[in-house]
């Protein structure tokens, strides 16, 4: 599972606030289709037996079709159905008891809103950070949002941990958010309200690989000339 989360350049969310129950599982087969092979569930304010059926069920999907399923929020639940991961906000509490709680295994994720929440991100531990809003969202209404000023500074900071820009962006932002420095990318309103999901996931995925091989070819020619 590290090694699929190294690979992955495009992160997935099923959003409950852009889904319904009866598209969840549709949705969850279409972002992997496109390519997606780390898929989040979030559903913030839901009876926690309705997150548990839908997480089983994604956690299904996923595990058949060899993608990453990530629980937003919830450790001991995600302990409890076996996923492969979990996502957890500022407000989560420490990284050490969340790994106390689903066990060495699983891959914990941390949102982080600064260069210094994901540096201590880092210190504790994380396996990946989500680093934004980089611009005003509605999936966080009310949080203000980062800008693009840090991004390339704080990819490198962090190294080889993967690092998800996140906040606002979509098939128009994300040109700029690749020029900025990002390497990988969550996309959750903007890909989730396309009529065809797995096409647009797809370019998505193939816009930041010809982004990375550009900008690998240019480093490679600056490394010439010096």
């Amino acid at each position: 599972m590290k090694q699929i989360l190294a690979d992955c350049r495009l992160y997935g969310i099923v959003d409950m606030g852009y889904t319904t129950p009866e598209q969840l599982e549709a949705r969850t087969h279409a972002l992997i289709d496109g390519g997606v092979r780390i898929i989040q569930l979030r559903a913030k304010g839901v009876e926690q037996e309705c997150v548990r059926e839908w997480a089983m069920a994604m956690q299904s999907i996923c595990r058949e079709r060899q993608a990453i399923f990530v629980l937003n929020d919830y450790p001991e639940m995600a302990a409890g159905i076996g996923a492969d991961a979990v996502h957890v906000g500022q407000d989560g509490g420490p990284l050490s008891e969340v790994r106390r709680i689903v066990g060495p295994g699983v891959i914990v994720g941390r949102s982080t809103h600064s260069p210094e929440q994901a540096l201590a991100a880092l210190r504790e531990g994380a396996d990946y950070i989500g680093f934004g809003p980089l611009f005003p969202t509605g999936t966080k209404p009310g949080r203000p949002s980062i800008g693009l000023q840090d991004i390339a500074a704080v990819q490198q900071a962090v190294g080889s941990m993967p690092m998800f820009c996140i906040g606002g962006i979509n098939g128009s932002t994300l040109p700029q958010v690749l020029s900025a420095g990002a390497q990988r990318v969550v996309i959750v309103s903007w890909l989730l309200q396309q009529s065809d999901i797995a096409a647009a996931a797809q370019g998505v995925i193939q816009t930041i690989g010809a982004h990375s091989a550009t900008a690998f070819k240019t480093g490679q020619n600056n490394l010439k000339m010096i």
